[in-house]
């Protein structure tokens, strides 16, 4: 299949394995033998019509069955252990969760009490987070110095609210790290061509941002509604949080412009399964295997 790029720049790699399609990124790839990472689509599961095939989530109205055997297939493809998963709770908030062994599970095969928490953060090994979208804006940090991976879900609320530098604080706050070391990736998302806002929307990130990115990041349209640009607002907050230019990932895919590979909420009018990213510490590096 053919996809539709923003700028036709190599910030993502797509992959197949096991018959699953999935997204990585460069900058966080080179470090595949500590750290794994993906991004789903909607290829390799078992779902069906608008769900189809690769649905992640429990809350979209689909089988429970075909949701456990398409996390047994990404699982499979990345190379962890789905029954171990962290579930978020997203509710476009800059809530963080610090996530430890006695958490896996939760979410998929028991009850979680993890609740409204829109990012996840470990440096345990062998614990694999996952985050859902269908257009907000998925964010992966990985600190190869202090072996610390997290990742947030940034709608236009938890992007306005900077949550991306909000989790380079936490993660400074809690293990140490320092954000000239951490590595980053903005996700497939919604681009500005298709992500039309009211005017108030606008109002706050031209509150926040200001004026001096221009239509880069906002622009008017004669109907009185705006685009806005996620993708750059995110990669904006990054690198005012002091992550390093060399070390940041900005997405050049959009999901709304390619809904046959990717779920779109604004695409589909809200018929849609959930895409994930998923991260995990490698409890043993692959050059010592």
């Amino acid at each position: 299949m053919e996809l539709h790029y923003i700028n036709n720049t190599n910030t993502c790699q797509i992959r197949e394995k096991k018959g699953v399609s999935y997204i990585t990124f460069p900058k966080l790839f080179q470090y595949d033998k500590d750290m794994l990472h993906g991004f789903s689509t909607r290829f390799g599961g078992v779902s069906k019509e608008h769900l189809s095939s690769m649905n992640l989530s429990f809350s979209r109205g689909d089988q429970k069955e075909c949701v456990l055997e398409n996390h047994r297939r990404f699982a499979k493809a990345l190379g962890y252990d789905a029954r171990k998963l962290v579930f978020s709770d997203q509710v476009h908030l800059t809530n963080f969760h610090k996530v430890t062994k006695e958490d896996c599970g939760k979410g998929i095969i028991r009850e979680s009490d993890i609740k409204e928490v829109d990012g996840l953060v470990t440096n345990e090994p062998g614990v694999p987070i996952i985050t859902f979208y269908a257009d907000c804006v998925p964010v992966f940090f990985y600190d190869p110095v202090k072996k610390v991976i997290a990742m947030v879900h940034s709608g236009w609320r938890g992007t306005v609210e900077r949550i991306g530098a909000k989790m380079v604080s936490y993660m400074a706050e809690e293990f140490g790290c320092k954000p000239k070391d951490i590595v980053c990736a903005v996700a497939p998302s919604i681009c500005q061509k298709c992500y039309e806002v009211s005017e108030d929307v606008a109002g706050h990130f031209l509150e926040v941002f200001g004026t001096s990115y221009g239509k880069e990041l906002l622009y008017a349209k004669e109907n009185g509604k705006y685009q806005l640009n996620l993708h750059k607002a995110c990669g904006i907050t990054l690198l005012e949080a002091g992550i390093e230019k060399e070390n940041l990932d900005v997405t050049d895919l959009c999901t709304c412009c390619n809904p046959e590979f990717f779920f779109s909420h604004r695409a589909s009018h809200g018929m849609r399964g959930n895409l994930a990213g998923v991260m995990m510490l490698r409890e043993v590096s692959l050059d010592k295997v």
